[in-house]
């Protein structure tokens, strides 16, 4: 008599290696699809950095211009208080000189 034992067993374990090989197919399908959604992540954060990178620069642009309005600024504001605010010594009004 033969002993079926065996091949139950091997059938069980085939059962089990299929279970594992679906098990194991639909782990690489969701990695692919974390893949996937890494790469447009990273394409995401890419074009993030280069907008911000161009940014950047026309905030500097920017910075140096308003540098310089606000240094002309200050040049005007100390020519009209030359002008509009004269010192003491020339505000005063020279003695008169006509005889009484």
């Amino acid at each position: 008599m033969l002993n079926w034992r065996p091949v139950r067993e091997i059938e069980e374990r085939t059962r089990q290696i299929e279970i594992e090989i679906l098990r194991v197919r639909k782990d690489s399908e969701l990695i692919k699809k974390e893949i996937d959604q890494i790469r447009k992540d990273s394409e995401l954060i890419r074009r993030d950095r280069e907008r911000i990178r161009k940014e950047t620069e026309l905030l500097k642009l920017e910075n140096a211009r308003m540098k310089e309005l606000n240094s002309r600024m200050d040049n005007l504001l100390s020519c009209v208080d030359q002008l509009c605010f004269p010192p003491e010594s020339s505000s005063s009004l020279p003695p008169s000189t006509d005889s009484d």
